[in-house]
């Protein structure tokens, strides 16, 4: 019997039984545990104060290292670009919708200075783009809870990922969701990474869950973040699809305040995800990006991760 670790959130746990299911369906007997990481239990700072690489998946990998659990199933957005010497990305399964939504209201609808909850600095710099007049407030907890904190009025709307919303069957409550050009997604928003040892049992169930033309657009944004070397003190953006043989990525770097905004989109060749993601962070870093990530690394005790607010 297989054994899944994860992180005990709602959606979490929704993903870890989705990965339950596809294996099972294969014939694979698997059994979930759950891990509480250091991201969980921070409950109030917005994260981006407290980084640190791997918040939400460092003791979920050393379960791993340690064969205390055979994979594991992550957010893509939650893991580093550089995993723990041992580990891999065994399947990367279809990806949800890669956008971002907003609950509680159309953005052009809300009122003069809405409260508006989000812990993510790349959706804060986007939204002080677009709307300048609202109260943009730290948001954390679990989808379920934030959505509370909505229906309560503490929040006159919110902002996080589609794809939790559609995967826990919400999909209803969704307000809008906002087109690329208007609010850039996270790096991997909307994926699965389901993360073993280089080879082991683990390892051979779960490659035949991997999705080629889901890894070949991830392996695009992600490579770009690499470049970059940025995380979840930048807002950075990435949108990458595919259309037959060539892809298309869009790459954004804001300054914190969203005063600035670096943006560029390019198109290659399917079979060279990295290559392109990596001219797309070069050119970023050229067109002033890397001013902006320089003048956040002045202020971080360590370089950034990859993290951002978890939804």
């Amino acid at each position: 019997m297989l054994v899944i670790g994860s992180r005990g959130s709602q959606l979490a746990l929704w993903q870890a039984n989705h990965i339950k299911a596809r294996l099972e369906a294969r014939g694979v007997e698997t059994r979930i545990e759950i891990i509480h990481t250091k991201g969980d239990k921070i409950t109030d700072a917005p994260l981006h104060k407290v980084g640190g690489k791997g918040l939400f998946t460092k003791e979920i990998e050393e379960a791993l290292l340690e064969k205390r659990v055979d994979l594991a199933v992550h957010s893509m957005k939650d893991l580093p670009t550089e995993l723990p010497k041992g580990l891999v990305i065994a399947a990367i399964p279809e990806r949800e919708d890669q956008r971002d939504a907003i609950i509680g209201g159309k953005l052009r609808d809300l009122k003069f200075g809405a409260r508006v909850g989000t812990s993510s600095l790349r959706r804060i710099a986007q939204l002080r783009r677009v709307r300048p007049d609202l109260d943009l407030q730290s948001i954390r907890g679990n989808v379920d809870t934030r959505i509370n904190k909505v229906e309560k009025g503490e929040y006159d709307a919110i902002v996080l990922a589609a794809a939790g919303l559609l995967r826990l069957g919400w999909g209803n409550i969704i307000s809008e969701i906002f087109r690329p050009d208007v609010m850039c997604p996270a790096v991997a928003q909307g994926a699965l990474a389901i993360e073993t040892l280089e080879s082991g049992a683990g390892f051979d169930a779960c490659a035949q869950l991997d999705d080629p033309w889901t890894r070949l657009p991830v392996t695009a944004e992600r490579s770009m973040l690499g470049e970059l070397g940025g995380g979840c003190q930048v807002p950075i953006g990435a949108f990458a699809s595919l259309e037959n043989t060539e892809m298309f990525l869009t790459g954004a770097v804001f300054s914190p305040d969203g005063a600035v905004m670096i943006r560029y989109t390019a198109t290659g060749d399917c079979t060279k995800p990295a290559e392109l993601g990596r001219n797309v962070a070069r050119v970023l870093l050229e067109r002033g990006g890397r001013e902006i990530l320089e003048a956040v690394y002045a202020t971080s005790l360590e370089r950034p991760d990859g993290r951002e607010d978890g939804q």
